[in-house]
């Protein structure tokens, strides 16, 4: 028996679907890849795909199996790769994990213009403001915001994400302009519901003196870009990551206000599994998007 073959055929049969597609796609006969995946099943002890007439599924431990057996496969493909002659030219798959405001207004274009310079590289990706767990959802790299609570992942600095507490003229032209984070009390806030305490907004001011102030709140959310939009609409205060909010505020459809005082900043990291071997690919993307932003990133111009 042949493990990598066995391996591979079992791969392509649950990328396929069906033993048939399978061997079309390895360019081998359906018996061959039936004998395969049956010989591997065999050495492990137990039974991974369900087969019926009608159609194939994974048992519980393929389920199990299958995403490390993708691993081993890719893991074997980028250690051939790091020694080959053509090493530069990346090929693959990544799958990529985001925040979905940020992956829409800035990994987007950023992931075109690395697609058109490594066209052997698949990108799958999932932009979503809930952490998936990388392990069991097979994710490659994935870009985070905040405070990281897993020591066991690698992670990556890629820029400073500054926050900024804005509002339209038009809210600002009827309710008034708060002079201190205290009057906030007696306004209309937006707040972003992914955090521990949305209606708790922290300042420090010029003297290092912190400030906490409980918000009432007139919208719960929890994506950026709808809190935005609806602040932008007149309905209210918000704090805004810089990233999402620059455009806005450089279209004067938002006026940044309290600017005497500072507001939590944060980092966005490119996470990946700790694994001694991380795949060429994955680690010149990460690269890549850190020399993109940077410590003084563009959407950071002309705000602070």
């Amino acid at each position: 028996m042949d493990r990598l073959e066995c391996l591979e055929s079992f791969v392509a049969v649950v990328e396929s679907g069906q033993f048939s597609a399978a061997a079309e796609r390895l360019g081998l006969g359906k018996s061959v890849i039936s004998r395969r995946v049956s010989e591997l099943e065999e050495y492990l002890g137990a039974l991974l795909i369900q087969r019926t007439t009608r159609r194939l599924s994974l048992t519980d431990a393929g389920r199990t199996f299958y995403p490390r057996a993708i691993q081993l496969l890719e893991d074997l493909a980028d250690a051939e790769q790091s020694v080959s002659s053509a090493q530069h030219a990346l090929s693959g798959r990544i799958r990529l994990a985001a925040p979905l405001s940020f992956g829409l207004m800035h990994l987007a274009p950023a992931l075109n213009s690395f697609m058109s310079k490594h066209p052997g590289v698949i990108l799958d990706m999932d932009f979503n403001d809930s952490q998936v767990d990388l392990i069991q959802e097979g994710v490659d790299l994935a870009l985070r915001i905040g405070q990281l609570e897993d020591s066991t992942m690698v992670a990556l600095p890629l820029a400073p994400i500054r926050t900024i507490l804005c509002a339209s003229p038009g809210y600002l032209a009827r309710y008034g302009t708060p002079e201190t984070p205290e009057a906030l009390t007696g306004h209309q806030c937006l707040c972003y519901s992914n955090l521990p305490e949305p209606q708790k907004w922290r300042f420090v001011d010029r003297k290092g003196v912190a400030h906490t102030v409980r918000v009432e709140n007139r919208m719960l959310a929890n994506n950026g870009q709808i809190i935005l939009e609806a602040a932008a609409s007149g309905h209210g205060i918000c704090i805004s990551p810089t990233f999402i909010a620059y455009r806005t505020i450089l279209e004067g459809r938002l006026v940044p206000i309290l600017a005497d005082y500072e507001l939590p900043t944060a980092t966005a990291y490119a996470i990946y599994p700790n694994r001694r071997f991380i795949p060429q690919r994955v680690r010149i993307l990460a690269e890549y998007f850190r020399e993109l932003f940077g410590e003084q990133p563009y959407w950071d111009e002309g705000l602070v």
